[in-house]
Parts: structure tokens; C-alpha cells; sequence
């Protein structure tokens, strides 16, 4: 039997920078994921600008960039046959892999003190009076008590508390279902540029990680991959629906080991932020992948959970309290870029609509720079999040 103050659930990029912000901040922090670490995982590995400010408070930036990532100042459009668009991003990003930035999370959790556990699945969460009670399945059962939970494990966690609602559900907008893919490529030639390569059954993205390494990854309708198996024929199938695509990748190595895949990805699931428990990351909301900043909004609501959990721990707010102001704080900071992201994610895959959306980029480049810069985060708000 364990006690702590609090046990977050999903040790990825969410739940790990919200572990660091609480065990830095002197609380019993433990976190816990299913899976084990360091891994690969289907992923853009695409750190926004907005996103360095963060990683910098969570004094990750230095870390980082002396692995070498690699800088990336443009966008480069493939639509559904249509000559490429290049388009400059707002700032330069950072390529970094998810099997690095997920293992330096965690050692800077471990840092600040915080116990993790991977390789252990919470199969219940339920509350015992003032505390929650957290059933872990491993080698071993096991249970931990924790004054706080958040539930950072991905886009279809739920709390598993009785009265809690049906999560994973797909609004009216989006039902397709997708499989996620994604694969690191040795023998490209690289560059400053994310490549976004677009047809009828789904988009590919090819972008520059550290190391000279180009991620491929991308999410194809189920249903339309003629029996290929496997990230790596999966791939080639996507590769034969554009032909841009498909020159891009002669002569393109796979890497062993980085193939990784997902499914059934629902882009148009319905957001929320407290299900019994707070919920951070894409538990709390899928990021449309065209938002190109899922990772630096995985960061913020952990930020912003983080700063609430602090206050209901140190007894200044109480649980409704923290709901209430968590829940405020994301549709403040994170609804406008997401709901901007999903119509650009549902805009760029009609093919009917990309020469109408090619000749106004081209023609009044500024209104597609507008379009970029609002599915990105705003700076974050002086006081919110911070460290302590």
C-alpha cells in the first residue's frame, strides 16, 4: 500500500511535464503508464515555437536542443495533386523524436522526486472519502491512495468513477475512423521543411527529427488500405496515392524499431476536462494533427492542471473549485487554436476545396499565414502555470 498527494495517470508528454510541475513543487508525485519506456510512438515529433517557452520552465530546453534538433521554418503543402505550397511557419520549430523527449521528461520528473512506474495499469480509480483509491496491475496487484488524480493517458481514458460519462465519442462533424502510423527514414535528403502530403484516404507528414532522421507519420481512413499490413506496407500503400509522396520516398531506408501504430484515431471526438478526475492532454481533448501544436497544447494543460492541482493539495481551493477554474482556463487558452486546427484538419481534406484553398494562399499570402497562426497558442497568460 502506497500514499501520496497525487497519481497521474499517462507518463507521456502531458503527464510527465504536470508530474515535473508537482514534484518541483515539493508534492509526493507519482506516475504511472501501461507501457514501458523510452519508446517510439506515432507522433509529428513537431515542437512549435509556443512550445519552447514552456519546455524552458520545465528547464527541458537546454537539454534539448544539445541533442541537436533540427530547425524547421516552413510548411510545405502537397494537396491532393496540386503543386506544393510552401508556406513560412510563425517562428521556428525544433524536430525532436518522442523516444528522446519522453525519456527527458521523466528523468527531470525523477529530478524533482517524483516515483514513476511504467510498465503498471491502473485498472480502477474510485474515491474513498477525501482521497482516491488507484488499482495497479503489473508483476503484481497494488494499490495507491492519493489525495489528487489526473488522468493524462491518452484519447480514450476515462476515470472508471461511477456517474462518469462515455468518453471517446465522435461528434457529428468527423465520424471516419483513422489508423495512426509513423516510421523514422534514413537516406533522405533533409531540410528546414515539414512536408504535408494529401489525398482522399488521409495525409502523410514528413518532417526532420535529430540526427539527420526524417519521421514520416500519418493518419489513413480505415478501410481504404487494400489489405497492406503493417506500418511499413501501410505506408507504401499511402505513398501510391500521391505521387509527390511517393517520389519523395525512393530511395527512403526505414529505420528498425521506430515503426509505431494507433487505432481507431477519432479526430472530431467531444472535448473534456473533468471526468470524475481532471483531465490533461488528449484525454481532455484530441488535437487536431494539422493544429501542428499538440505538443505544446499537451504542455498547457498540463501547466494548467498542474497550477490547480497545487492549489487544492496546498487547501486554498476545493475539488469544485479546481474544476471549475481548470475548465475555464482551457476553453480560454486552447478552443480557438483547436477549433481553427479541426477546420483547417477538414478543409485541407477535400480535395474539391484545395485549388480554392492553393490560389487564395497564393494570392493573399497573408490570410494563410492568419490561418496558421490561429490554430497556434497564444503566449502564456503572466501567472498561469508557472513552476513556483
Amino acid at each position: 500500500m502506497d500514499e501520496t498527494d497525487v497519481a497521474i495517470i499517462g507518463a507521456g508528454i502531458a503527464g510527465s511535464a504536470a508530474a515535473i510541475a508537482l514534484a518541483r513543487r515539493g508534492w509526493q508525485t507519482v506516475l504511472i503508464d501501461r507501457q514501458q519506456f523510452p519508446r517510439h510512438k506515432v507522433c509529428g515529433e513537431f515542437l512549435s515555437p509556443e512550445s519552447l517557452a514552456m519546455l524552458e520552465e520545465l528547464t527541458l530546453l537546454d537539454e534539448i536542443l544539445d541533442q541537436t534538433p533540427a530547425r524547421i521554418r516552413q510548411a510545405s503543402l502537397a494537396l491532393h495533386g496540386q503543386r506544393e505550397l510552401q508556406l513560412a511557419l510563425p517562428g521556428t520549430a525544433l524536430g525532436i523524436s518522442r523516444f528522446f523527449l519522453d525519456s527527458a521528461l521523466h528523468r527531470r520528473a525523477a529530478d524533482h522526486g517524483a516515483l514513476i512506474r511504467t510498465g503498471v495499469t491502473a485498472s480502477e480509480v474510485r474515491q474513498e472519502g477525501s482521497r482516491y483509491v488507484v488499482e495497479l496491475l503489473g508483476a503484481a496487484k497494488s494499490r495507491i491512495y492519493a489525495r489528487a488524480v489526473i488522468v493524462a493517458s491518452g484519447a480514450y481514458a476515462r476515470s472508471g468513477l461511477p456517474g462518469t460519462s462515455v468518453r471517446g465519442e465522435a461528434t457529428k462533424r468527423d465520424r471516419k475512423r483513422y489508423f495512426g502510423i509513423k516510421s523514422h527514414l534514413k537516406g533522405m535528403a533533409t531540410g528546414e521543411t515539414v512536408e504535408l502530403y494529401f489525398w482522399k484516404g488521409g495525409y502523410v507528414g514528413i518532417s526532420p527529427v535529430e540526427g539527420g532522421v526524417m519521421n514520416a507519420a500519418g493518419l489513413l481512413v480505415h478501410g481504404e488500405q487494400a489489405g497492406a499490413k503493417g506500418v511499413l506496407e501501410l505506408l507504401e500503400h499511402a505513398s501510391r496515392s500521391n505521387r509527390q509522396l511517393q517520389r519523395r520516398l525512393e530511395g527512403a531506408e526505414p529505420i528498425p524499431g521506430t515503426q509505431a501504430a494507433v487505432s481507431p484515431v477519432l479526430l472530431g471526438k467531444r472535448s473534456s476536462v473533468w471526468d470524475g478526475v481532471a483531465l490533461a492532454g488528449d484525454a481532455a481533448s484530441v488535437i487536431p494533427p494539422l493544429c501542428g501544436d499538440g505538443m505544446s497544447m499537451a504542455l498547457r494543460s498540463a501547466a494548467l492542471c498542474a497550477e490547480q492541482a497545487d492549489a487544492y493539495l496546498a487547501g486554498r481551493i476545493d475539488l469544485l473549485d479546481w474544476q471549475r477554474a481548470y475548465s475555464s482556463a482551457i476553453r480560454q487558452q486552447l478552443a480557438r487554436p483547436q477549433r481553427w486546427g479541426r477546420i483547417l484538419q477538414w478543409s485541407l481534406s477535400q480535395s474539391a476545396l484545395t485549388p480554392f484553398f492553393r490560389q487564395a494562399a497564393l494570392a493573399a499570402p497573408f490570410l494563410a499565414h492568419r490561418l496558421v497562426t490561429a490554430t497556434r497558442l497564444a503566449p502564456m497568460p503572466v501567472g498561469s502555470g508557472s513552476s513556483g
